[in-house]
């Protein structure tokens, strides 16, 4: 789908790749309407985007709040006059401690934001786009949802439900107007953990030091093409690549790989 002349409607769209896909369809053209949570970093997204701010709308909403969220339709029409697209971005790590650790609380904090804001996102804004000639809907998961993480296991379970979400809806949506893209970010340097508020017992930097992250604006990048290409996936870096293929051929040993790579993170 051709963004340039389309609204897309951006979840986490005031921090991170969520601001560079907002930034990104603004430079491509597109009219954007940004939703996070954080009313200041909307307000900095916007100063952001200069003189293509006349493109965005933003709207501060919590997005596992489904109420809330029922609401924004109106909104975006009321500014756009219509809604094309659907990128869920919006997203949260868990504390990095074992489940035996994890108290149920941030366990359902990281389903509710994750999973249930994806859902809730997509089931208001579905009937939108099913009623235009063109229409998409992308959704961001993680290379978690294929490469286990110890210290990010309901994270990487969220986002595995994000991933077979995804691919249900393009399944029940392959003949309608709507195509469907799941997207697999890798290590991608933004203030994730600062966003959710995890303190990190080791400096991840230390843990992840054999792979460079990637640059938001790269992230963003590669994302929004793969909405443009209408793919039925992507992965986002090239460690996100590397483990997708090291995982289909030898799950075991993936997840091996990973385990000591994370080790300094974890409490002992």
């Amino acid at each position: 789908m051709d963004v340039s002349g389309k609204t897309i409607v951006v979840t986490g769209g005031g921090n991170g790749i969520g601001r560079e896909i907002v930034l990104n369809l603004l430079g491509k053209g597109a009219r954007v309407a940004a939703a996070d949570i954080s009313e200041a970093g909307l307000a900095e997204t916007a100063a952001l985007a200069g003189a293509q701010a006349s493109r965005l709308s933003t709207h501060v909403v919590n997005i596992t709040d489904r109420a809330a969220v029922e609401s924004l339709p109106e909104q975006v029409v009321a500014a756009h006059g219509q809604v094309d697209g659907l990128i869920n971005c919006a997203g949260i790590i868990q504390p990095f401690v074992k489940v035996n650790d994890l108290d149920f609380a941030a366990i359902e904090r990281v389903m509710n934001v994750n999973f249930w804001g994806t859902v809730n996102m997509t089931k208001t804004f579905l009937p939108q786009l099913l009623s235009r000639p063109r229409a998409h809907i992308l959704n961001i998961s993680s290379m978690g949802a294929y490469a286990p993480v110890p210290g990010q296991t309901i994270y990487g379970a969220s986002k595995a439900a994000v991933k077979m979400f995804t691919e249900g809806l393009h399944a029940e949506l392959a003949n309608t107007n709507v195509s469907v893209t799941v997207a697999f970010p890798g290590g991608v340097a933004t203030e994730i953990s600062k966003n959710s508020g995890v303190t990190l017992t080791a400096d991840p930097d230390s843990a992840a030091a054999q792979y460079k992250t990637l640059a938001p604006s790269e992230a963003a990048r590669l994302i929004v093409e793969a909405m443009e290409r209408d793919a039925y996936r992507v992965t986002v870096g090239k460690d996100a690549t590397m483990m997708d293929r090291f995982s289909r051929i030898s799950p075991k040993r993936a997840a091996e790989t990973i385990q000591k790579q994370m080790a300094k993170l974890l409490p002992s």
